[in-house]
């Protein structure tokens, strides 16, 4: 996916998966009672952040990495009708 919005230094931008809709005993929740997912899909990747030495750390996160991130990380922004996330790098718990 080729997004025009282009993150900076070490931060991603994250298309966050659905939220459920039913619980695990299948009753159907209202948008209210449902919880934010806690994972998504990269869809930018910034270059990286520049250490104190001035040499550019590397992303260990690429485009299209499944991730799992904390319930409180990032800034939620729409962006052509569509919402994401733009976080830190160090906000991503885990690749999935």
């Amino acid at each position: 996916m080729s997004l025009s919005l282009k993150p900076l230094d070490d931060r991603v931008v994250v298309e966050a998966a659905a939220a459920e809709e039913t619980s695990t005993g299948g009753i159907i929740l209202p948008d209210t009672a449902q919880e934010k997912p806690q994972q998504g899909t990269i869809v930018a990747v910034g270059p990286g952040k520049v250490s104190d030495s001035g040499t550019r750390v590397d992303m260990t996160v690429n485009e299209g990495d499944k991730v799992l991130y904390g319930k409180y990380s990032g800034t939620e922004v729409t962006f052509d009708g569509n919402e994401y996330m733009i976080m830190r790098e160090s906000d991503i718990l885990a690749i999935i």
